[in-house]
């Protein structure tokens, strides 16, 4: 690539349906699945592989495919729209107003669960006064059961390594298959 060229960012959009078993609440996109269009898209991200072998979906996605997930129930939006490197590039103030828009996308939708991707997103939606850990809360947004999962991104110190997020994906798809 050529270094003095930009490459342009593509809008991700959301991806939505009524009767949702699942929203996956993202932090917001990298930069990567935004300049691609597609989102965790970045190579060693695991989130694909971890919806297929938790039980989630039946079939392993490629970040291309990633429109199929209302077929299983699922859907994805991101708090924050903009792409960064890190999400701690994010503002305060952008991660507060985009729980805003998740808070109402929610109760327009009302999916059965409700997973944030990330133990920093549980804050914005129910302020306490420390982070609690990945699973099943009891809280409910918008009338929606909530569940934390870890981030899956490679980056993520807190679990390293495929195996410990998959533990926590394949608890979330139990309660989902629950539901």
């Amino acid at each position: 690539m050529d270094r003095g060229r930009t490459v342009p960012e593509l809008a991700l959009h959301d991806i939505l349906a009524p009767h949702l078993r699942l929203l996956i609440v993202a932090i917001n996109p990298s930069s990567r699945s935004a300049t691609i269009g597609r989102p965790f898209s970045s190579p060693g991200n695991p989130f694909w592989r971890l919806l297929h072998d938790s039980g989630l979906t039946p079939v392993q996605l490629d970040p291309v495919e990633s429109d199929r997930l209302v077929e299983f129930g699922i859907g994805l939006t991101s708090t924050v729209r903009r792409p960064t490197a890190a999400a701690a590039d994010l503002s305060a103030s952008e991660r507060r107003a985009g729980a805003r828009s998740v808070r109402d996308l929610v109760a327009t939708l009302r999916p059965d669960v409700v997973a944030l991707l990330g133990l920093t997103l549980y804050p914005l939606f129910f302020p306490a006064p420390r982070s609690p850990g990945p699973g099943r809360k009891d809280v409910r947004l918008s009338g929606s059961q909530v569940f934390v999962l870890p981030n899956p991104s490679g980056r993520n110190r807190a679990y390293p390594g495929f195996e410990a997020k998959l533990v926590w994906y394949r608890e979330l798809a139990v309660l989902v298959n629950s539901s």
